[in-house]
């Protein structure tokens, strides 16, 4: 069977196994399908989606699919249990209180476990519990300065992951595994001016929230469709993403509602001390509150523009977003030096990305539902890094059950590959080891979701993945033979609620 062949068929079947698992949950869950008046009175109270600045990353949202629910840092989630409660969601009135005066917070859950089912390192389940409050304060109300917003995240991680533990992969299996830790995320200031095309944000900034983002791919829990892999691998310490953040200066200029700029300062090394000391840079920073900012600098770029997305507007809403990014200083390279033989050092890294993100259906009567797709692709050079190209893509269906307006379907593929540089390092491994030694290529990654969403704040969400060649096809540190880490299959479940 060829690879193009067992692709396809890892693909039907994985979809058909989802499709399984989540059409009794969908059945239980299904509301009797709305009459077109009860529709088209819930549609006028939501408000048009599309259009509306409450897309994933700071962007007009152009993504019908875009979920309700995510655990990914730059999702736009204001939904809420507190209603549910009654006179009991505020307490003495306090939240009430502080919203009066310009600070709101909010408060999300997410736990889930995951079941490696097969291959990978060990077969077994492991559990993780995410607490994120976050804080914001409108400066203006609070003290009459005007334009000026705070922002606080703090995350309680505890749990284990199942790619440290269980697969080995590269591909996080989850977007919120991380060590066990209290951990200040982050804390900025940001002053808006001229109308608000243009704003300075600085402080203590995670980059997930704003750069790579597609409104589509936040659906899914494995952490590669946030901030893609290829960054996680050959930026120092993985950058400044979840569970890091770094001191940073960020300015963003928008000219009109469609186009955007943004750029970033990061200092380069978000774990602090010594990168090449080995330690793992989570504990080199062990709650966030390291502050770095004499590493060698980080510098992303990027431009995104929204098409179609205007009331009015003929054809379907889009996005597409190109950028890039530099780290000065000097990094270790994959090639020896030519005369010598020795190790060698390299002046910077590098890489140049780009997404689309594309709304293909809407549902006549209800066009906050609908049919989206992205599109992500980056390179990196080979000589000084482990991954030279990194593409995912996939599709996901908002609304797609009758009476599920607000659930949604999603199915992805994440492809990493191995950089030339690094495979001919494995060669030569393999040639002085006594036992056998695989060269690395690349890792496939495929999954397959549904969120439901069981009232205003409160989610459910069954995902199954596989991961073809965990770490591009490293040997078996359990096997005597030194044969691969085989294909692993991974179901989970992930609950999220939010006050």
């Amino acid at each position: 069977m060829s690879p193009k062949v067992l692709v396809r068929s890892v693909i039907c079947a994985l979809a058909g196994i989802t499709l399984v698992l989540i059409a009794p949950v969908g059945r239980a869950l299904a509301e009797p399908a709305a009459d077109p008046l009860a529709t088209a009175a819930r549609v006028a109270a939501e408000g048009l989606a599309i259009g509306s600045p409450s897309g994933a990353g700071g962007d007009p949202q152009t993504s019908v699919a875009q979920p309700v629910f995510s655990a990914g840092r730059a999702a736009e989630v204001t939904t809420s249990f507190q209603p549910l409660l009654g006179a009991a969601g505020d307490p003495g009135g306090y939240r009430a209180f502080l919203e009066s005066r310009g600070i709101t917070f909010g408060l999300i859950s997410v736990a889930e476990t995951y079941r490696n089912l097969r291959g990978g390192l060990r077969r077994g389940s492991t559990g993780l519990t995410l607490l994120d409050l976050d804080v914001d304060v409108d400066l203006d109300t609070l003290a009459g300065w005007k334009g000026a917003t705070a922002h606080a995240t703090v995350y309680q991680i505890q749990g284990s992951g199942a790619s440290r533990s269980r697969v080995g992969n590269l591909m996080t299996i989850s977007e919120i595994e991380a060590l066990p830790a209290s951990r200040l995320s982050e804390l900025w200031l940001e002053q808006s001016l001229f109308d608000d095309r243009l704003s300075v944000r600085i402080g203590q900034l995670s980059a997930d929230t704003e750069y790579m983002v597609s409104q589509t791919s936040i659906l899914f829990t494995n952490g590669t469709f946030g901030w893609p892999e290829i960054f996680a691998a050959n930026m120092v310490d993985g950058g400044p993403a979840y569970p890091l953040s770094a001191p940073t200066v960020r300015l963003k200029y928008v000219p009109t509602p469609d186009l955007s700029f943004q750029a970033s300062v990061i200092d380069g090394t978000p774990g602090g001390g010594r990168p090449r000391s080995g330690v793992d840079p989570q504990r080199r920073n062990p709650n966030g509150i390291r502050f770095p900012v004499s590493d060698p600098p980080l510098v992303i770029a990027e431009v995104a523009y929204a098409y179609n997305a205007r009331p009015g507007s003929e054809g379907r809403p889009g996005t597409v977003t190109l950028g890039g990014w530099h780290r000065f200083g000097r990094v270790d390279a994959l090639t020896p030096d030519p005369v010598s033989g020795l190790d060698r050092r390299v002046s910077g890294n590098s890489g140049l990305y780009g997404l689309i993100d594309q709304t293909i259906y809407q549902e006549p009567d209800d066009p906050n539902d609908g049919a989206s797709v992205f599109l992500r692709a980056s390179v990196s050079p080979g000589d000084r890094n482990l991954v030279d190209l990194y593409i995912d893509g996939g599709i996901a269906y908002r609304g797609l059950i009758p009476g599920r307006s607000d659930d949604t379907l999603g199915l992805a593929v994440g492809i990493t590959r191995i950089s030339p540089a690094a495979r001919r390092l494995d060669a030569i491994a393999a040639l002085q080891s006594t036992t056998p030694a695989p060269r690395r290529s690349a890792e496939i990654l495929l999954e397959a979701t549904y969120q439901a969403v069981l009232a205003p704040g409160i989610a459910l969400q069954p995902t199954v993945q596989y991961i073809a060649h965990p770490d591009g096809g490293i040997a078996n540190p359990r096997d005597p033979d030194g044969k691969r880490v085989r294909g692993a299959a991974v179901f989970g479940l992930r609950a999220i609620t939010r006050y």
